[in-house]
């Protein structure tokens, strides 16, 4: 049995997502390969692993679905399993590479049975269904933040394999790149994330990035908040945002509608700041405050200072 893992980098280094999916390939058994389908590639190595599969050319240079799925296909019938982040690009390629194996996809798995058998979360997370696939190759996304990132380190041997050709069917037209000092929403290990009950964008910035510059945090919200404008679409955190599981993550002014809790439930401390004693969010924080959130946080703040 082999499997082969698709890799997340930037062509000079592994992101965390790799690691985690990693750790889920392991949990299945069996010989694991990683791909790195890129363009100028530079040191992207990992240990653990049997081989790492090196696709280079300019048409894989921005991870096109397209052009990645097909050189996914080119090597699949070695592999009775393909692993994939749950990630933008991981959801991006997956699915056409199980439509052009035919076979089912298995999205976002959270947890391995066997071989063939896995436990996925659905309803928004509520409840938990286990899935077992006959399909001879298990095309399948996992849950970064349900497996603990393997460490990594060492480096497998390399092979060059046939990068392909360009598909033709969609071309890079250019990238606007959000820049920040804070760390990446889904890798950090505490987050500040504000709802609704901010009132407006400015407020996010008086009130909660003091809070998060004092504890080196990420900046999420809730999906009102982005609606409303107060943040950029890339701060969501829920079922339709980014899923996260920091160390800590603090909610402010967040009334914890399911599809935010799918996104963050599985943090490992949750606080909640809400002046709604009946708020959802308080049934999965670990430590709640009621009261005025434009009171607490500044007092929070000052406390933390001393």
């Amino acid at each position: 049995m082999a499997i082969l893992v698709i890799a997340e980098h930037d062509n000079k280094t592994l992101k965390k997502a790799t690691l985690n999916a990693l750790a889920a390939a392991q949990k299945i058994g069996g010989d694991i390969d990683v791909l790195v389908a890129g363009h100028q590639i530079k040191d992207v190595t990992v240990g653990g692993v049997r081989k790492i599969l090196q696709a280079d050319a300019p048409h894989l240079a921005d991870f096109l679905a397209e052009n990645v799925a097909s050189v996914v296909l080119g090597i699949s019938k070695g592999y009775s399993h393909i692993l994939a982040p749950s990630t933008s690009n991981g959801k991006n390629i997956l699915p056409r590479v199980a439509a052009l194996l035919d076979v089912q996809q298995i999205s976002d798995i959270v947890a391995v049975e066997s071989a063939d058998t896995f436990v996925r979360p659905i309803y928004a997370g509520n409840a938990l269904a286990t899935v077992k696939s006959k399909d001879p190759i298990k095309v399948i996304t996992v849950r970064t933040t349900a497996f603990d990132a393997v460490s990594g380190s060492g480096s497998a041997p390399v092979e060059a394999i046939s990068a392909g050709n360009d598909s033709g069917l969609s071309s890079f037209v250019g990238r606007e790149v959000s820049k920040s000092e804070r760390p990446e929403l889904t890798a950090a290990k505490i987050i500040v994330s504000g709802g609704r009950g901010m009132a407006n964008g400015e407020n996010f910035k008086k009130v909660l990035e003091p809070l998060a510059d004092k504890l080196g945090a990420a900046m999420g919200a809730s999906r009102a908040a982005v609606d409303a404008g107060f943040v950029p679409n890339d701060w969501q955190v829920g079922q339709t945002g980014k899923i996260v599981a920091p160390d800590l993550y603090i909610a402010v002014g967040i009334s914890g509608a399911i599809q935010h809790l799918a996104g963050m439930k599985d943090s490992r401390v949750i606080v909640a700041i809400n002046k709604d004693e009946e708020a959802p969010i308080f049934q999965v924080a670990d430590y709640g405050l009621v009261g005025d959130l434009f009171q607490l946080v500044p007092a929070v703040v000052e406390e933390l200072k001393k």
